[in-house]
């Protein structure tokens, strides 16, 4: 039986690409190699994963890294650079990027209230923005396997903290579900399954082929 549409996606209270953008900073060599909250390897499959979840749904992307101008960090990590190769870069000084105005500027300018966050560490350069956001009347998504911190503990206490403040929670994977949240949306089908299966590893390929038989 075939869905219909029963929601404007513009209002829709979960995430749809109508009504989100998606926000990865600092994923830059110096910060990728001091994580210690999860396996690094990982951590980078999963951001390219975010990434590639936000081209292939449409959605605004602010991409921002710190210090490449003033020669003291290096540009973002080249499996991430080559995803986001049409996203311009927004390079800044300030740890946290919501003081940096032009960072600001373009994420007021996407129109969206609803702002999936990825960034490196949780403790700053996500906690930050994300607790600043949450201040200025947005809703807050934070992408928690596809971030981390200089220890467990410190990225486990960013966490609560934003969520302490009302953020949201999310996975990589939920995050691609819900924005899919229909197969009667055949043109992401293919790319859902495709990330799905980079991504995820077997469980990726378990589901895919879920969907195949399906």
């Amino acid at each position: 039986m075939a869905s219909k549409p029963i929601r404007d996606p513009a209002k829709d209270h979960l995430l749809t690409p109508k009504n989100s953008a998606l926000i990865i900073i600092d994923y830059q060599p110096v910060q990728v190699n001091s994580i210690a909250s999860m396996d690094r390897q990982k951590l980078i499959d999963n951001i390219v994963g975010v990434a590639k979840i936000g081209l292939t749904y449409g959605l605004p992307i602010i991409h921002s890294t710190v210090n490449v101008k003033t020669g003291l960090n290096k540009p973002a990590i080249p499996h991430l650079r080559k995803v986001l190769r049409t996203v311009a870069t927004i390079d800044r000084t300030s740890i946290n990027a919501w003081e940096d105005m032009e960072f600001a500027r373009a994420v007021k300018a996407t129109g969206r209230k609803k702002l999936i966050m990825a960034a490196l560490w949780s403790e700053a350069s996500l906690s930050f923005p994300a607790l600043d956001a949450l201040n200025e009347g947005y809703e807050v998504y934070a992408v928690v396997d596809a971030v981390g911190g200089s220890s467990v503990e410190a990225h486990e206490a960013a966490l609560r903290r934003i969520e302490q403040a009302g953020g949201k929670m999310i996975s990589w994977m939920q995050l691609l579900c819900e924005l899919q949240r229909d197969w009667a949306r055949k043109e992401t089908v293919p790319l859902f399954m495709s990330i799905a299966i980079e991504t995820g590893g077997t469980f990726g390929i378990q589901l895919s082929y879920g969907l195949d038989k399906g």
